[in-house]
C-alpha cells in the first residue's frame, strides 16, 4: 500500500553521451529534463519505445552514469555525494536487471554472488551472512541449498530469483526493475511479478517497473510515466492512463496492444505512428513528438508544451489541451471527428491548409473514432 513518503525523487534530471560521427564531435541527449516521484510502497511503471531513454534514466537514478540535475532518496539529495558517501546510501537502492544469464557471475556460486553485498556494506560474519543468505532464497521461493550451486544449473526464471535475492539481501527501499521480466517466458513471468507483488506486501519495496509490455506494466503498477525521447510526456494513476489517455503518444502505444475481440479490437481508436525516434543527437524544436504526431499543428514545432493537469491524476505535456480543439484534461480518443477536420483545415495562426503532419509527410494516416467512419487526417 503507498503512502505520501517520497523515497526517491528526481529533478530535472539530464543525461549526456558525447559521440563522433563522421570525424565529427556531437552530444546524445538521452535523458532530457526528467522529474519523477516514486511513493514508499508504490509501484511506478515506466514505458515507451526503444530508445526512449527509459534504461539511461534507471542508471542514472542509481548513479551508475554521470548526470545533472538532482536525485533524492527519502528526501536526501545525493546527486553529489562523494563515492564514499554514497556508498552508505546505495544499500537503499538496488537494481534487477534484464538477462538473468549475465547478470549473474558463472564463477561464483549463488551463495557467493549473493554475498557480494552483505561483504561491501555490512559488518557480518561468515555464519551470519549465511543466514542472510539462507533467508533472501527462502523468500524468493528456492531452496537455502541452492546456494552452493552454479548459475548455469538453474533456468531463466530461477535465475531471475536469485538476481532478485541478491537485490533484496540489503533490505533496500527501492528496487529498480529493468525489463526485470521480458527475457522470460510468459508462464514464469507471471511467477516472477507474483513473486514481485508479494515482496513488496512483505518487507515493503517500492518498484521503478521498466518494461515494453504494457499488459504487465498495468497488473502491477500503482502510476505510469510515459517516456518519449529522453522526456516523460504523460504521467498518472495507472487505470486513468490506460482508460483515457492524455497524450497522443500514450494513446499509441496502448493501441499497439491487440485485443482478444475483433469486434472491440475494430472499435478502438486507431492512431498510426509514423516514422521512428527522432535522432536524439538533434531533437525536434518545440515538441519532441511533433513529427510524428498525427494532430501536430503549427506550434507544435514551434514551441515546447506545459505540462497540464489532467483530471483524474497526472499530467500530459501536448498542446492539443491549450490550443487548437482544447482538450482541457480530456482523453484523446475523445476527440471528435468535427474538431479532428478543424485542426486538418485550419493551422494555428488561422491560415487554411493542412496540419503540419499531414503536410510533411507523403501517406495520411488513418483515424477511427469510436461510433463514426474512418477519416483520414
Amino acid at each position: 500500500m503507498s503512502t505520501d513518503k517520497i523515497v526517491l525523487q528526481a529533478e530535472d534530471l539530464k543525461v549526456s553521451f558525447p559521440v563522433r560521427r563522421a570525424g565529427h564531435s556531437t552530444t546524445v541527449q538521452a535523458v532530457r529534463g526528467v522529474d519523477i516521484r516514486l511513493r514508499a510502497g508504490e509501484t511506478l511503471g515506466l514505458v515507451g519505445e526503444s530508445g526512449s531513454g527509459k534504461s539511461t534514466l534507471a542508471r542514472a537514478l542509481m548513479r551508475l552514469i554521470p548526470s545533472e540535475g538532482t536525485v533524492k532518496f527519502d528526501g536526501l539529495d545525493v546527486s553529489h555525494l562523494k563515492s564514499g558517501a554514497f556508498r552508505k546510501e546505495r544499500k537503499r537502492i538496488q537494481m534487477v536487471f534484464q538477462d538473468p544469464y549475465s547478470s549473474l557471475n558463472p564463477s561464483l556460486t549463488v551463495g557467493a554472488s549473493i554475498a557480494e553485498p552483505l561483504k561491501v556494506h555490512t559488518k557480518l560474519s561468515s555464519a551470519e551472512r549465511a543466514q542472510r543468505i539462507s533467508e533472501v532464497l527462502t523468500l524468493v521461493g528456492l531452496n537455502a541449498d541452492y546456494a552452493d550451486r552454479y548459475p548455469d544449473e538453474f533456468s531463466g526464471g530461477q535465475r531471475q530469483r536469485i538476481a532478485i535475492a541478491r537485490a533484496i539481501v540489503l533490505n533496500p527501499e527501492v528496487l529498480v526493475c529493468d525489463e526485470a521480466v521480458s527475457a522470460l517466458d510468459v508462464s514464469t513471468q507471471n511467477q516472477v511479478i507474483n513473486l514481485l507483488e508479494e515482496l513488496r506486501d512483505k518487507i515493503g519495496l517500492s518498484y521503478l517497473f521498466i518494461s515494453h509490455d504494457l499488459a504487465v506494466v498495468r497488473h502491477i503498477s500503482d502510476y505510469v510515466a510515459v517516456m518519449y525521447l529522453g522526456e516523460i510526456v504523460e504521467e498518472g494513476p495507472v487505470d486513468r492512463i490506460f482508460e483515457a489517455a492524455a497524450h497522443p503518444y500514450t494513446q499509441v502505444l496502448l493501441n499497439a496492444v491487440p485485443v482478444p475481440d475483433p469486434v472491440a479490437q475494430r472499435a478502438t481508436t486507431k492512431l498510426l505512428l509514423r516514422g521512428d525516434i527522432p535522432d536524439p543527437t538533434n531533437p525536434p524544436s518545440g515538441c519532441a513528438f511533433h513529427q510524428r504526431c498525427p494532430f501536430a499543428m503549427a506550434i507544435c514545432a514551434q514551441t515546447a508544451p506545459p505540462k497540464v493537469e489532467i483530471p483524474g491524476g497526472g499530467a500530459a505535456k501536448c498542446h492539443l489541451h491549450t490550443s487548437g480543439p482544447v482538450l482541457a484534461g480530456r482523453p484523446i480518443n475523445s476527440l471528435t471527428e468535427a474538431e479532428i477536420t478543424a485542426e486538418t483545415a485550419t493551422g494555428k495562426d488561422g491560415s487554411a491548409g493542412e496540419s503540419l503532419a499531414a503536410a510533411s509527410m507523403p501517406a495520411p494516416s488513418r483515424v477511427t473514432v469510436p461510433g463514426r467512419p474512418e477519416s483520414s487526417l
